[in-house]
């Protein structure tokens, strides 16, 4: 029966390391991506923000924040009842297994932390997330090597609870706070619809200057492109495969040109919030609705490339 519970205890100890270790560095995520949203720095891209992250951020936590108390809340109603002995070998060496890893972690998260500041990140944010880093830390810490060392546990301990509702009320709040921040599922679907556009986008553009590096004009049809298989481009990227709306190509004058298609997003808006292939892409940033963008070829024989950004 020992034995049983041994198993049955060390279980419950380790699906709570890797549930904490997920709801602790999801909730410095999401703090991390808060920070970065909020203090701006246009220099330092590596530390922007990034929705990718936010989105990991907020399952993670929904996940693995019940997982976690529901596992603590079993331990420390065995320990109570006294089927899990305080003075356990399962739980002495599982409860600084649990330290270890979490400080190998830490040291990760600092490591990490310092680094992007040493990388040129802006002192407001690293200060910011130091302390994001430290204060996580030290709520885990404080509390494990507390809970090794009490005496009584065969009641319920007013220092625990206090520990258990701070840190809920914590997570709860970067849960909450993170939603005011992350796009809907369905403005998600809407980029995606639009990177689908613009993917096609990036290969017509790039079929048209190779085009017209070759033959010092531009095409008078996308269809042209297609038919000549030098340019890589197939026939479903003339044309938005979901809605079938096919894309209009425009010649303005000798070396500009339009793409016309319909957006359902804005990335003029929204460049800052969304991801930073938006920034990186800037020349086909558009409105929401049927869009013109204007291009113009860059042509490497002349000594001075013209602005792509119209």
């Amino acid at each position: 029966m020992e034995h049983h519970n041994n198993a049955k205890f060390a279980f419950f100890y380790m699906l709570s390391l890797v549930a904490l270790v997920f709801m602790a560095i999801s909730t410095g995520m999401i703090i991390f991506q808060i920070i970065n949203k909020t203090v701006t720095d246009m220099i330092n891209f590596a530390g922007s923000y990034n929705s990718g992250i936010l989105k990991f951020a907020i399952s993670a936590i929904i996940i693995a924040t019940p997982i976690y108390y529901v596992t603590m809340r079993q331990i420390n109603k065995n320990l109570r009842s006294g089927i899990l002995n305080k003075d356990s070998g399962v739980r002495k060496w599982l409860t600084h297994l649990i330290l270890f890893v979490v400080s190998v972690v830490v040291i990760g998260w600092l490591i990490a932390t310092i680094n992007m500041f040493l990388n040129g990140e802006i002192t407001l944010k690293f200060i910011l997330k130091l302390i994001t880093v430290i204060g996580i830390s030290a709520v885990i810490f404080t509390y494990y090597l507390y809970d090794i060392k009490r005496e009584s546990v065969n009641k319920k301990d007013k220092i625990t609870s206090i520990y258990f509702y701070l840190s809920l009320l914590l997570i709860i709040a970067s849960f909450v706070t993170a939603l005011f921040f992350v796009e809907s599922p369905a403005q998600a679907r809407d980029r995606k619809h639009d990177d689908m556009i613009l993917s096609d986008f990036d290969r017509i553009d790039s079929a048209i200057n190779d085009y017209y590096r070759i033959n010092k004009e531009l095409p008078s049809a996308l269809d042209i492109l297609v038919d000549e298989n030098k340019y890589y481009l197939e026939t479903e990227n003339l044309s938005n495969q979901i809605t079938e709306e096919v894309y209009n190509y425009e010649i303005i004058k000798d070396n500009d040109y339009h793409l016309c298609a319909t957006f359902k997003a804005s990335t003029k808006e929204k460049s800052k919030d969304l991801d930073m292939r938006y920034q990186y892409n800037g020349h086909w940033a558009h409105e929401a609705g049927y869009q013109c963008l204007e291009q113009t070829i860059v042509d490497f024989s002349t000594s001075e490339l013209p602005v792509r950004v119209k």
